[in-house]
């Protein structure tokens, strides 16, 4: 029988369960894969701790994996038994067999590896939204991209990057400055060291970004605001510092007629070809090289409770993978 991690009840790491589950045919519509990478990402935390809630407990949290179809469901076109798929807005893959809606899963090209499509498609996927549908970045933008040595940051540097922007980034520890700086970052700030703020400025002398990318919440807010020109973008996409709580809409007239917003990857995949249009656009910078997807850490399935406190703890870099 499978195994799959199973969460009884909301709390910290130790409340996952490696156990065997009954993993059943797939409907209309679905697809049953078997797993040979599993992506682990902040918002597994989230649904794991309770600050995003399950449908219902128990539960198996994951979003993300890549593997082949064993079989699927009545209506299904596109994917067949044998092909490589890969998923970032999928439910329930922290498994070693997954049922899951053919709406979410794409085919894997040639020349993209089962752990690096594992590692890349919630974080690429939520990159290629950030930086071109909720702001387009354009040659010549300034951009300013927090937690840049982390999983959706790595990525989205070396992509901001290649689309001719100036990347300014912050990191939490010395150690990671030289990493973001390989990938894509023109400058690196420490910002629980620094003023992170005034050290934007300083750099844009004076002018600020056009936008902002905050996925760490509570620790960059509302600093992130003075770091914005006039008529900028604030971009909150995560809170791995712990939610804004208190968000004051007149700031945005006061600091300069700013836009604020908090977007999700699952709204932009809900239709099929925008999933397909922004799966294309991934691949393609992976294809050629401009965006390399880095997996450094490696863990098996039976070990998510370490792995969910290594990322809590901000002792990850990158992207981790686990394996069935």
């Amino acid at each position: 029988m499978p195994k799959a991690i199973r969460i009884y009840e909301y709390g910290g790491p130790e409340v996952m369960r490696y156990e065997d589950v009954a993993v059943g045919e797939p409907g209309p519509g679905q697809v049953r894969v078997r797993q040979t990478a599993i992506g682990v990402n902040f918002i597994d935390i989230y649904f794991r701790s309770g600050q995003y809630k399950a449908p219902q407990l128990p539960f198996t949290p994951g979003n993300e994996g890549a593997g082949t179809v064993v079989a699927v469901g009545e209506g299904v076109t596109g994917v067949s038994p044998g092909d490589r798929v890969a998923y970032g807005s999928a439910a329930g893959t922290y498994a070693e067999e997954v049922v899951i809606d053919a709406k979410s899963v794409v085919r894997l090209p040639d020349g993209i590896d089962d752990d690096t499509a594992a590692a890349m498609m919630l974080k690429g996927l939520t990159t290629q939204y950030l930086l071109r549908r909720t702001y387009k970045v354009q040659p010549g933008d300034t951009i300013l991209f927090h937690a840049a040595a982390g999983g959706v940051g790595l990525i989205a540097t070396q992509w901001a990057k290649h689309l001719g922007a100036t990347v300014i980034g912050t990191v939490g520890s010395p150690d990671k400055v030289a990493l973001a700086r390989e990938h894509g970052c023109d400058h690196v700030i420490l910002y629980r060291d620094e003023d992170f703020a005034a050290r934007v400025k300083e750099i844009t002398g004076g002018k600020g970004c056009q936008v902002v990318y905050d996925g760490v919440g509570q620790a960059t807010y509302p600093a992130s605001l003075d770091c914005l020109r006039p008529f900028g973008y604030f971009v909150n996409f995560g809170s791995a510092s712990g939610a804004i709580s208190a968000f004051d809409i007149s700031l945005l007239g006061q600091k300069g007629s700013l836009y604020a917003t908090r977007p999700v990857l699952f709204t932009h995949t809900a239709d099929r070809a925008t999933l397909d249009e922004m799966a294309a656009d991934l691949f393609e910078v992976v294809r050629s090289g401009a965006v390399k997807i880095p997996v450094h850490t490696r863990a098996r399935l039976a070990d998510a409770p370490k792995v969910h406190a290594d990322l809590a703890g901000r002792q990850t870099t990158g992207a981790t993978v686990m394996h069935p």
